[in-house]
């Protein structure tokens, strides 16, 4: 049956043992990458996603006022004058002497006074509140999502980063043997129990393993330059990984406790979870919007011709907002925001079930990379062994340089082999801990 890892926290997904480096690079261990990429001016899109949890908490601010009382304060002097006759007066007949004067004015007047207004009951603003606060909560957990999936994207990098500087390693150490088979033949030559074609072959696997070589430092320094990339520092940055691959079996639990560890910790699913709810609530803050509004308004101050001349002025009421008609405007946003709901419905349940295809891949290559590194260990110890026992055949005269070279070819290919195991089943250990949201407990802030 297969069994799925779980329990172990991100920085502990890969087993890496320490190493030296030259003097005047910065030494950059997985930890260090990765704290370095979640920092404040890491990785880009971290750095984009807690502007937008930001973004989101001045939206639900904004949501708020809506509720809280507006306060302004409202000062004004003023001098006009009138014509009557433009306003219909002209036609008024008064008793005596007395007539209606064409133009009135120059008039001034003088005006102050503090304004208030607050909302005593207004469903549809709270509703839009408490949408608005769903998506803050959303933002949150996008931002969590991201930091987990820049730690995956980081330790991935680091890890191929790993893998390229194995395989210049093990280029060199291909080098070293090519080189000392060379020197071989030519000795088994100049005793004569040699010929040219020997020397000749082994100058050939010589110069295959050095133009591998060229190809592992280029591979190398690309891995490097990606890793620089999503860690967030220059790219003309030295930098000497601290790491390597080594292999430690990890611990194993059932798939279903797997599943629920997944469920609770994942960001991503309680980013989608709480998008579901923000439509909820936007649904009802929409239908909460047929239900009456009512808010309560004052203003005081003082008006007059001057500020000398004037005299205090008050307003005080309620107002109560019924709606009764709005085109249907109304209606079809309920009904948008209802097919919102629906589709985060089938995203919800659509992500569950992506969560269980990858924890259920991540256990099977998880398993499989276990037994890749055991096999790759038995080949390498066997081609090794292989080598030693060819040279010694060629020395004693017994075989030719041309079992020597296979020998070399097979622990070659046995090393790279050993090296494919060891970064495989590293990376399925950080696919399972991703699987099951791991990597984002361990890149909470403290």
């Amino acid at each position: 049956m297969v069994r799925y890892g779980f329990g172990c926290s991100m920085m502990l997904a890969v087993t890496l043992a320490r190493a030296q480096g030259p003097e005047g690079a910065t030494r950059l261990s997985l930890r260090q990458a990765v704290d370095t990429a979640l920092s404040a001016s890491g990785n880009t899109s971290v750095r984009l996603a807690s502007e937008g949890t930001q973004g989101a908490a001045a939206r639900s601010s904004q949501a708020r006022a809506a509720m809280m009382p507006n306060v302004q304060i409202n000062t004004g002097a003023q001098n006009f004058t009138r014509n009557l006759g433009a306003q219909g007066l002209t036609e008024i007949e008064l008793p005596f002497f007395l007539r209606v004067p064409q133009r009135i004015g120059p008039i001034s007047v003088f005006d102050a006074r503090a304004a208030a207004r607050v909302s005593l009951m207004d469903p549809g603003a709270m509703g839009r509140y408490r949408a608005a606060r769903a998506n803050e909560q959303v933002s949150r957990a996008e931002l969590a999502d991201t930091r987990s999936r820049v730690a995956g994207l980081v330790s991935r990098h680091y890890l191929a980063a790993l893998r390229a500087l194995a395989d210049l390693e093990s280029a060199k150490a291909d080098i070293e043997l090519a080189d000392a088979v060379v020197r071989q033949t030519e000795s088994q030559r100049s005793a004569g129990t040699g010929t040219g074609l020997d020397v000749t072959r082994a100058r050939v696997q010589l110069a295959n393993d050095q133009q591998r070589q060229l190809v592992a430092e280029d591979n190398h320094n690309r891995a490097k330059l990606q890793l620089l990339r999503a860690v967030g520092l220059p790219l003309d940055t030295r930098v000497e990984l601290t790491d390597r691959l080594v292999y430690e079996p990890a611990e194993t639990g059932p798939l279903a406790e797997a599943r629920a560890k997944a469920t609770a910790a994942r960001p991503d699913i309680q980013a989608q979870t709480g998008r579901e709810e923000a439509a909820k609530q936007a649904l009802s803050a929409v239908r909460a919007e047929r239900a009456p509004s009512l808010a309560a308004f004052a203003d005081f101050g003082a008006a007059g011709q001057g500020l000398g001349a004037s005299t205090g002025v008050h307003t005080a009421g309620v107002a109560l907002e019924i709606p009764v008609f709005d085109g249907g405007r109304r209606s079809a946003r309920a009904a948008e925001s209802a097919s919102r709901l629906r589709q985060e419905s089938v995203r919800t349940r659509d992500l569950l079930q992506q969560v269980d295809l990858e924890l259920r891949v991540a256990g099977d290559a998880l398993r499989s990379a276990g037994q890749q590194v055991k096999t790759a260990q038995l080949g390498l110890s066997l081609a090794e062994s292989e080598l030693t026992q060819a040279r010694r055949r060629f020395e004693a005269g017994v075989a030719t340089s041309l079992e020597v070279i296979d020998a070399q070819t097979r622990l070659s290919r046995a090393r790279d082999n050993h090296v494919d195991a060891l970064y495989r089943h590293s990376l399925a250990r950080i696919d399972l801990e991703e699987a099951m949201g791991a990597l984002a407990g361990a890149t909470q802030r403290p």
